[in-house]
């Protein structure tokens, strides 16, 4: 690609701070920079890493503008990432200065790594030889380099033989470049042997990766069908052409199976990328991203904004999944930015789910996107039959909260030594507490929800912000000793009465708030795939595509919670979830079953479920959507006015509907308390926006915000074009 032109007496430098364009800075004499250099400049009393961007500078005296201070010897962001930005940013609304943000998340990796000293042999012979001398020299012979720590491993030695040898000149001192981060994947490793679909599927998406054109593959395959091994083949394609690849996994730091899959395909892991990874970690990884050393990363969202060197291809597993919406700051979805990256680098993207959302399922249908299907598992194995539990028929035992009909099915399932899963996706002992003597509830002081006790860590605690307490013995209200109740089960509470009911059962609960953090669900999570837990007690992180050779039974707690709201795509987000759950089961051939406790058996949801009719589901789904034009067949953007008090924000949020331009294609809903009216202490009243499909929401946004009230003391607004939450 043509390198881009130097700029020589000023530069236009985009900072990562709230900026809505690039600031103009001097470039000094016989420094060079060019679009995508990445730079230290002056801002304000401080010195902020920054990006040189693209365009033309402002017209600024000279004596009034602050040099740029140093440029980093880091390769250059490239055009089509810089691209990627602006169009982010015109998108979301978002200043473009908060985006770059998002390039710039690792400024130690912006000097290259420093090089490492080693030890090289010499043809010098030590003046006597013992066993392990001559072991250190076997492994050095062939002129290669070592670290001194990793030729005394090597050779099965202590540091000290290797010290011996050097001060009698037998190695000498080299510098060697630092190691990468993994080894090189081999597309060749390891060719995986696929059933006839999985072969006639993953030859379309290798022809896709192999022509290197830009073009979104929708690939629908039931749980267990071997989809990853599928566009592994692509993944080996794009790498045979030279390019680098980006694997989007919704919980990389859990998925410790897909991982070893690579690695065993490829005979390398891939990089990871994630909020868990060590500093020093993200700063290699994203250094040799950017000089194109590694090759493959699995990552979570934040991934896409990784300085690739040569993307060829982006696949985006679990292409549903609710947590590629990004929520803080810059609100985009990464499924969706994947799909804009590609276009705009001319390379093709992979959409892997066994329940697509309904804009995949449209965009599939209406020919946007290609669709390749796996409609039956690996080796012929049986997809779970499914029932419904009616708990209006057979309801627990009082203070219980599983039924008579699954726990008869678990003493069946213990009996042949296989594992069950129970599922309720709701974290802690209960969702409130309360006092049988007064009525008192215990609520978060800073927002408008209930405190989710925590009885494993003797806590009352908020799940949206945060704030806890320790769980007291009284009520604080009117003092009432030994009369606090729970309401309503949590995973903990299903815990306690799975082993009242089977004592003697290896029991876990996979919760994300356990103490441990992801070290421990990772191994937690192995424990349970090798065999080593008959029950476990699990919240929406069991529905992330791991694989349980054992697991034969999987019981879903309370079906209906996730339809007892008034999301839009509550109904959709049911589906996958329960689908993604009850897959689980019976993924390696053995007879399974999936029951669902329900109070609503007759729900379209429900009945999609058991009868395993996913198409009459997404149908029906589809349809009403069309009729309520809502995405894919309408637009949505909503807006959160939040302050210190309520009249501030109900104020603010008032003045903003009035600024509405007048448009015959758009109207505005609201402004209402949004559902959570209080959050981290600050009051909260939204608007929705609803428009037709080609409306242009982000002009019709763009005029409200400028025609309205501006920000002052406590209020802060955001906006969220294409909203996925509705709180």
């Amino acid at each position: 690609m043509k390198e881009d032109s130097p700029f020589k007496n000023a530069a236009p430098v985009l900072v990562p701070m709230p900026a809505e364009r690039a600031y103009t800075y001097a470039v000094p004499e016989r420094m060079r920079v060019v679009p995508g250099s990445i730079v230290r400049v002056p801002l304000g009393p401080r010195l902020v890493a920054g990006v040189v961007w693209d365009g033309a500078v402002e017209h600024v005296e000279a004596r009034k503008l602050r040099p740029i201070e140093h440029v980093f010897d880091c390769p250059p962001i490239d055009h089509a990432m810089r691209r990627f930005v602006d169009w982010i940013a015109q998108y979301t609304l978002t200043p473009p200065g908060l985006v770059a943000r998002m390039l710039l998340r690792a400024p130690e990796a912006f000097d290259p790594e420093p090089w490492i000293e080693g030890l090289q042999r010499t043809a010098m012979i030590p003046d006597r030889m013992t066993g392990a001398r001559s072991r250190v020299l076997e492994t050095a012979d062939g002129g290669l380099a070592w670290t001194r720590s990793g030729l005394a491993h090597a050779a099965g030695v202590s540091s000290t033989v290797i010290d011996g040898l050097k001060t009698q000149g037998v190695f000498e001192t080299v510098m060697i470049p630092p190691r990468p981060v993994v080894a090189a994947p081999d597309p060749t490793y390891a060719q995986p042997e696929l059933t006839q679909d999985q072969a006639a599927a993953a030859e379309i998406l290798r022809a896709g990766a192999s022509a290197g054109a830009f073009g979104v593959t929708l690939l629908d395959g039931v749980t267990g069908s071997g989809k990853t091994e599928v566009y592994f083949e692509a993944v080996a394609a794009a790498l045979d052409r030279g390019k680098q690849v980006l694997i989007l996994l919704p919980e990389i730091a859990l998925t410790h199976a897909f991982l070893e899959r690579f690695q065993s395909r490829f005979g390398a892991k891939p990089a990871e990328w994630h909020s868990d990874l060590a500093p020093k970690m993200r700063e290699r990884v994203w250094r040799q991203v950017a000089e194109g050393t590694v090759r493959v990363v699995a990552g979570a969202r934040s991934a896409l904004f990784l300085p690739f060197k040569e993307l060829g291809l982006i696949v985006v597993d679990e292409e549903h999944d609710p947590a590629y919406k990004q929520e803080d700051r810059v609100f985009y979805n990464a499924r969706d930015m994947a799909v804009v990256r590609g276009h705009i680098g001319s390379f093709p993207i992979v959409l892997a789910s066994a329940t697509p959302s309904v804009e995949s399922q449209v965009n599939a249908n209406q020919g946007r996107y290609a669709r390749v299907d796996l409609p039956a598992r690996f080796a012929e194995a049986a997809l779970p039959t499914l029932r419904s539990i009616d708990m209006r028929r057979a309801p627990p035992a009082r203070g219980s909260f599983l039924s008579p009909l699954l726990v008869e099915e678990m003493t069946k399932t213990l009996a042949r030594e296989e594992q069950s899963l129970l599922f309720l996706n709701r974290r802690g002992y209960a969702p409130l507490t309360l006092c049988r003597s007064c009525g008192h509830r215990f609520g978060c002081p800073v927002c408008s929800a209930w405190l989710v006790e925590h009885r494993f860590r003797g806590q009352l605690v908020c799940h949206h912000c945060g704030h806890n307490e320790r769980r007291p013995d009284a009520c604080p209200e009117c003092g009432t000793l030994d009369h606090l109740v729970a309401c309503g089960p949590g995973v903990e509470r299903i815990a306690e009465e799975v082993v009242a009911t089977f004592p003697d059962a290896r029991t876990i609960v996979l919760s994300s708030d356990l103490v441990g953090g992801v070290r421990r669900l990772r191994l937690e999570l192995e424990a349970i795939a090798k065999g080593e837990a008959d029950i476990v007690i699990g919240t929406q992180l069991v529905a992330k595509g791991h694989n349980f050779p054992n697991m034969t039974l999987v019981g879903i707690v309370d079906a209906d919670l996730g339809l007892a709201n008034g999301d839009p795509r509550a109904a959709e987000r049911t589906f996958q979830l329960l689908s993604q759950v009850t897959g689980r089961a019976g993924r390696t051939g053995k007879k399974s079953l999936g029951l669902l406790q329900t109070y609503q058996p007759d729900h379209p949801v429900m009945r999609a479920i058991v009868s395993g009719d996913a198409a009459a589901f997404y149908e029906r789904e589809i349809a009403e959507r069309e009729r309520a034009a809502l995405p894919p067949f309408g637009r949505l953007a909503g807006i959160i006015v939040s302050a210190m008090t309520r009249q501030e924000a109900e104020a603010h949020a008032r003045a903003l509907r009035r600024a509405a331009p007048e448009a015959s294609d758009i109207f505005v809903l609201g402004p209402a308390e949004a559902p959570l009216a209080l959050l981290g202490g600050r009051h909260r009243f939204r608007l929705l926006i609803h428009g037709e499909r080609r409306s242009d929401m982000q002009g019709f946004v763009r005029g409200m915000l400028a025609d309205g009230p501006k920000l002052r003391g406590s209020v802060r607004v955001s906006v969220d074009i294409d909203p996925q939450s509705f709180l």
